[in-house]
């Protein structure tokens, strides 16, 4: 009994440690690689702004009133503003505010 409790206890911290933290990675790799030019950003300093130029390692994020800011890609934490959906989608009436 004390064998397999052994074998269960890395497999534990596997599921409830391991690999919500390689999700995060994952999902912060994948933003930082989408990100495009009109994107509104949120660094993870908390400076909100949007994308102006797009580079390899850094971008330019313009924060209002003529200030651009050069940051790394890595250092943008999310995206404000979700990409657009796809047009095609239908829209319940009962969802519809004014109707």
């Amino acid at each position: 009994m004390g064998f397999v409790l052994l074998l269960l206890i890395p497999l534990a911290m596997w599921f409830l440690i391991l690999r919500p933290q390689q999700a995060r990675l994952r999902a912060q790799r994948d933003l930082v690689s989408s990100l495009e030019a009109g994107d509104r950003v949120v660094t993870a300093g908390g400076i909100v702004g949007t994308l102006t130029v797009v580079g390899e390692s850094e971008v330019t994020l313009a924060t209002g009133a003529g200030v651009e800011l050069q940051v790394l890609r890595g250092a943008v934490s999310r995206r404000l503003d979700p990409p657009e959906a796809p047009a095609d989608v239908d829209v319940d009436e009962r969802d519809d505010p004014e109707g």
